[in-house]
């Protein structure tokens, strides 16, 4: 058995378990039908869904979205980050109140959000974009202050200087904590969204799942949560992933499994 059908059979064992022991709690009645429905219903529900379009509809909204925050929050991130890391003037200011302001929760910023731009698509955007930035920005500036100072100096050595030494030097050493803030950056850009989207009623996953909520149907609320899980680590396997296995791959850390 190869490696990758070695993997692929944990992970089949591992969820079907998981369903296993979902669908033996249903069976043995732990909790009401209509407070947890059984895979086969879930599964039922999510093909209606779809079939509908309704999924697809709050899908493509949510997507849209979280496209347009997040790619907004990247570049403004990234930018904000190296100029943290190359002024201290900025780190010892603007630095710490982004510090202070990153452990506020996103959904901290939809009251303003929306006293700022109404009820509108600007509102759950920037709460996005917010909740995302400073994860990229932070992680960013803790790259470039991590970057060896012998690297600087073997560049400058060599003749490296102004973008010369940024391109080769800086931005090469500071990618896995870049990589890192991106997928923090992501992370929190998503729960952002989908916690906006439950308060704002304006379509997307967040509003489906207060439909269901609304409607007593546990099996819709399981159904689209379980969609969301499931982007998620896509996104994650299909981006990030790959990313962190050629840097680990260019750097040499490459693990044995």
């Amino acid at each position: 058995m190869t490696l990758t059908m070695k993997r692929a059979a944990e992970q089949i064992l591992f969820y079907g378990g998981l369903v296993l022991i979902w669908q033996m709690a249903v069976a043995l009645r732990l909790a009401p039908p209509e407070l947890l429905p059984s895979p086969k219903t879930v599964l039922e529900t999510t093909w209606h869904g779809f079939a509908d379009r309704g999924f697809l509809s709050g899908l493509a909204v949510s997507v849209r979205r979280i496209a347009l925050g997040y790619s907004a929050s990247v570049v403004i991130g990234v930018g904000l980050g190296f100029l943290l890391g190359t002024s201290g003037f900025l780190n010892r200011t603007l630095g710490r109140l982004l510090l202070g302001l990153q452990s506020l929760p996103s959904l901290c910023w939809l009251p303003l959000t929306l006293l700022w731009f109404g009820r509108s698509e600007m509102a759950i955007l920037v709460v996005v974009l917010i909740g995302s930035v400073l994860a990229v920005a932070i992680n960013t500036e803790l790259g470039l202050r991590h970057v060896p100072r012998i690297y600087l100096q073997a560049g400058r050595n060599m003749g490296a200087h102004g973008m010369a030494l940024f391109s080769h030097i800086l931005f090469p050493a500071s990618m896995p904590h870049l990589i890192t803030g991106l997928k923090l950056g992501w992370a929190f850009a998503w729960r952002g969204l989908i916690s906006g989207e439950m308060i704002f009623v304006g379509l997307g996953l967040g509003h489906l799942l207060m439909i269901g909520r609304d409607l007593n149907d546990m099996a819709q609320v399981m159904s689209v949560m379980l969609l969301i899980t499931l982007l998620g680590l896509t996104v994650d396997r299909a981006f990030f992933h790959l990313l962190e296995k050629r840097l680990q791959r260019k750097w040499g850390l490459v693990l044995s499994e």
